[in-house]
């Protein structure tokens, strides 16, 4: 990835890595806690903690609404944190990166101004089978209010997209189909798609192509340009960032066409009783004041991300996954939902005669965090005809030691709800 990362990285060393994230010397009912719920929120490094809390200590004050010195400080601050993030995704412009609440704010400031753009009664938006609800409802909803018809990418039993079936869809719907959808890695299977080939087919018939990163930007390099995407949506939370932050990139040419979603303070540029104009870009989606502490705590993630070797932080997730994978199909009745070739460190499974909010909760009594239900894809859990899964995820900050922990915790769960 051509960006502002440093070609020089420090060897991969976990526990000088576990050493920044000062809630792992926590203890979860007297146990040390073991984190694996990352894919649904990650934890903080101290750095991005002090980065947030220095704003407020020493800045606190409104972006783009004074000259006085501490608004020049939080709207450079904020803006130095828009740059860093364009470089680290590799967006052309810095002005094609939006900040909102989230992913979830994301894909409806996309749906909701694209719906308006471009949906008219018998077009059709795409999504798949694996979706995260994020990425179902807001389409639900245009569609409905456009009269547009959504429809859905089947699923394999491993847990991909069924690419045959993809390109067939894009191909016979190529006049109707206005907007195709994806996630990029499922936060429920791991699964890595391939987007860019399904991205390059669109691009051909001229519809719009739209990410949920959520899960990627956390586990790998993403260049938008690369991808060849109209938009990417991605989460703070999810990269060791704040909660309630997140960024919506789009490329210039259809960020300029695409009407403003929500109107207030600093999306316009004039304002009369009969008429308003908005403000260039970013600002015509940036309506309100911004969660600007977060802004600028994303920022300091990105930049504890680029301080180290992205690939192997990947390889040693990977790793991770690999041995948890080995270790839990040795228990009796375990079965791992989603077995893709191209795969983050997710891990989702079922037990036979174990519910999973049980095994959650006796997990949680050992120090283990996991996360149990259907992960918000309710109809990936009907695709595969079970009502949810026990899902543990991994982060740069885990071990070995924890999988085997987890694994040990899990065997001795089975055998008091069997």
């Amino acid at each position: 990835m051509t960006n502002s990362i440093s070609a020089v990285k420090p060897a991969f060393d976990v526990e000088e890595i576990r050493a920044q994230f000062p809630i792992l010397k926590e203890l979860v009912h007297g146990k040390p806690l073991v984190y694996f719920d990352n894919a649904a929120t990650s934890q903080k490094p101290r750095r991005v903690i002090k980065a947030e809390s220095a704003y407020y200590a020493k800045i606190n004050a409104n972006v783009h609404r004074g000259v006085h010195t501490l608004s020049t400080l939080a709207t450079d601050a904020q803006e130095a944190a828009r740059e860093i993030i364009r470089a680290h995704i590799n967006a052309k412009h810095v002005h094609e990166v939006i900040f909102t609440a989230g992913t979830t704010a994301s894909m409806n400031l996309a749906a909701n101004s694209l719906g308006q753009l471009l949906l008219k009664p018998g077009d059709e938006v795409l999504i798949s089978g694996m979706e995260h609800h994020a990425n179902i409802v807001p389409w639900q909803l245009v569609c409905e209010r456009y009269g547009a018809t959504l429809k859905v990418i089947p699923i394999t039993d491993t847990g991909e997209l069924d690419i045959a079936a993809a390109e067939q869809m894009i191909d016979s719907s190529a006049d109707r189909l206005k907007i195709l959808s994806l996630t990029h890695v499922s936060n429920t299977l791991g699964t890595i798609n391939p987007v860019k080939q399904l991205i390059a087919d669109a691009k051909k018939r001229g519809i719009v192509t739209v990410l949920d990163g959520a899960q990627a930007v956390p586990h790998m390099a993403v260049d938008v340009q690369d991808l060849g995407c109209d938009l990417y949506a991605f989460s703070g939370h999810k990269m060791y960032a704040p909660t309630g932050i997140g960024v919506l990139y789009g490329r210039e040419e259809l960020l300029e066409q695409m009407p403003p979603w929500q109107g207030g303070g600093e999306m316009i540029d004039q304002v009369t009783f009969e008429k308003t104009t908005f403000a260039k870009l970013p600002f015509k989606f940036e309506a309100g004041t911004p969660h600007i502490a977060g802004i600028i705590g994303l920022g300091e993630a990105f930049r504890w991300m680029q301080d180290y070797d992205l690939e192997a932080m990947a390889a040693h997730e990977h790793a991770l996954q690999e041995h948890a994978t080995k270790e839990l199909l040795a228990i009796e009745g375990l079965r791992i939902i989603g077995t893709a070739k191209e795969k983050v460190g997710v891990i989702s499974f079922v037990i036979d005669g174990v519910h999973h909010y049980d095994l959650g909760t006796l997990l949680d009594q050992q120090g283990i965090a996991v996360r149990t239900g259907h992960h918000c894809t309710q109809p990936l859990m009907d695709h595969f005809g079970i009502s949810g899964t026990t899902r543990a995820s991994f982060a740069p900050f885990n071990t070995t030691a924890e999988v085997d922990a987890m694994v040990a915790a899990t065997k001795k769960a089975v055998k008091m709800l069997r």
